[in-house]
């Protein structure tokens, strides 16, 4: 039995039209994004610390029994203290080290000869060919800037943090009433759900882990004495956040302190070789071990999110790339039309237990 072609054609122009819809819409979403952005990041860091709260929280219950009113304000005092500390330190040095920048770049080319015995003239050549050239004013204030940003709109973050957990309890209740219909919201409390418990896992194990690796490192700068040790240890717990690329960052940096601020290559070996075996230890086995495949994403999902979310938002979309893009797959496993997507961006095809315990569809 051959298909009709004049059933085809409409079909096709169907096709076609909801691709170029699709393609519209997806435009419009990206460029409002980069728009909305001074807006849409301090929103987006508060959420994630409105998440990063009720993990913590939940904890407290959990293991002291304390009333939930108690429980949430030690986890507000906790994390908002923690936040500022972390800006705090950033905004601070940001300054006095864009200051003194010009004065390791003057003492690059001896740091450069005294590891020339040992990587060989060659590599020692490609070294100040191509870092010779590098604006290094121009890389701390990239660097530093984004976290004295966030200093100015800490009280922002607080006060969208204050209406959030002000409002915890009563949201769900709102969700039901908005939805009309008894089943959606089920439904889409069941989304909430899953999308809250698959970030209070991620923020609170990576803060965990990086947290530790940042105190570690922090003790070996401390021990061979590296100028502005706690920015490195701050920077060394945020870029712990980055995927793939943000812990070989956190090595780089300080490793290159040392070898300009020390005249032997001494640290800059120690901080290479510990610390870095450090970061490859904890991202390798640890990391993995703690988290377990609950996010369940593609590497190159992970990468290709990195890029997208630094592109649209700087360097905190760098931060924010994997919660986000948790937030999209689950959404998109539970709608119909877009589960076809959600397994592609997983890393087996399965969507996880969380998403299998909601199998209503909205």
């Amino acid at each position: 039995m051959t298909s009709d072609p004049q059933d085809s054609q409409p079909r096709a122009r169907l096709q076609l039209s909801v691709l170029r819809d699709v393609v519209i819409v997806a435009t419009l979403v990206v460029l409002g994004l980069y728009a909305g952005a001074a807006f849409l990041i301090p929103l987006t860091m508060a959420l994630l610390v409105n998440v990063l709260i009720m993990a913590l929280s939940d904890r407290v219950i959990a293991l002291t029994r304390a009333p939930i009113w108690l429980a949430n304000l030690a986890g507000v005092t906790v994390v908002l203290a923690g936040l500022f500390m972390i800006m705090y330190i950033l905004g601070s040095q940001a300054t006095q080290f864009a200051r003194s920048i010009n004065t390791y770049e003057s003492q690059f080319d001896g740091a450069v000869n005294r590891i020339t015995g040992l990587v060989g003239n060659d590599v020692t050549s490609f070294i100040r060919d191509n870092l010779i050239s590098i604006d290094m004013s121009y890389v701390a204030r990239l660097l530093l800037g984004s976290a004295t940003s966030l200093l100015n709109q800490f009280f922002l973050i607080s006060l969208y943090v204050a209406f959030l957990m002000a409002e915890r309890l009563a949201f769900r209740h709102k969700i039901q009433l908005a939805a009309g219909n008894p089943q959606l919201g089920a439904d889409l409390a069941s989304v909430l759900d899953a999308i809250s418990s698959s970030l209070q896992r991620y923020v609170g194990v990576k803060t965990f882990i990086s947290l530790i690796t940042a105190t570690i490192s922090y003790s070996v700068f401390r021990v061979l004495g590296l100028e502005y040790a706690e920015t490195w240890a701050v920077l060394t717990f945020a870029l712990n956040f980055i995927p793939s690329i943000g812990s070989i960052i956190a090595v780089i940096f300080p490793a290159m302190i040392a070898l300009v601020q020390f005249d032997t290559i001494g640290p800059f070996l120690v901080i290479v070789l510990g610390c870095g075996t450090l970061q490859f230890v904890i991202g390798n086995f640890l990391d993995p071990a703690m988290l377990g495949r609950s996010l369940n994403m593609s590497t190159f999902l992970v990468i290709l999110a990195l890029t997208f979310w630094t592109t649209v938002w700087g360097l905190i979309g760098a931060f924010l790339s994997v919660p986000l893009t948790v937030c999209i797959l689950i959404i998109f496993s539970h709608i119909p039309a877009l589960r076809p997507i959600a397994i592609l961006m997983s890393l087996d095809g399965r969507l996880g237990e969380d998403n299998r315990s909601a199998q209503r569809q909205l």
